[in-house]
């Protein structure tokens, strides 16, 4: 398996639970009839605003952690590092949501966040590290 594919696997994968969490959070928004906005404050609108901040987690952190994920398969980084950072990836970003729905204090929630910034901070490094 090239660099490649890893990569493809990863956002194929990423990208169908995109769309969970979007399918997710447009049904909380049509239960709660909340059609702007997340329902802060309002205790029977509070799935609704798990499942908006689920879903915006995710848009703010894969994107870019894909990104640099891309230019180290495109830099011919080793592919088990490569590997690894696909598979932290996807295994932070599916235990966050999890997570997100138990009462604190959560470990799901708190791996999936520390898995997902490792990830973003080893990509980071090594993208200027091939860089400079």
């Amino acid at each position: 398996m090239t660099d490649w594919h890893i990569l493809l696997a990863t956002a194929g994968v990423l990208g169908l639970e995109f769309l969970v969490l979007s399918i997710l959070a447009g049904r909380q928004r049509y239960l709660t009839k909340t059609m702007l906005g997340d329902g802060e404050g309002v205790p029977e609108k509070h799935a609704l605003l798990e499942a908006v901040r689920a879903h915006g987690n995710f848009a703010e952190y894969v994107p870019l952690c894909l990104l640099l994920i891309s230019g180290l398969a495109m830099a011919n980084a080793a592919s088990w590092f490569v590997a690894l950072l696909s598979a932290g990836l996807v295994v932070g970003r599916l235990l966050h949501p999890f997570g997100l729905h138990l009462p604190a204090p959560n470990p799901f929630r708190a791996i999936g966040v520390m898995l997902t910034w490792a990830v973003l901070l080893a990509a980071s490094i090594a993208v200027l590290v091939i860089a400079l």
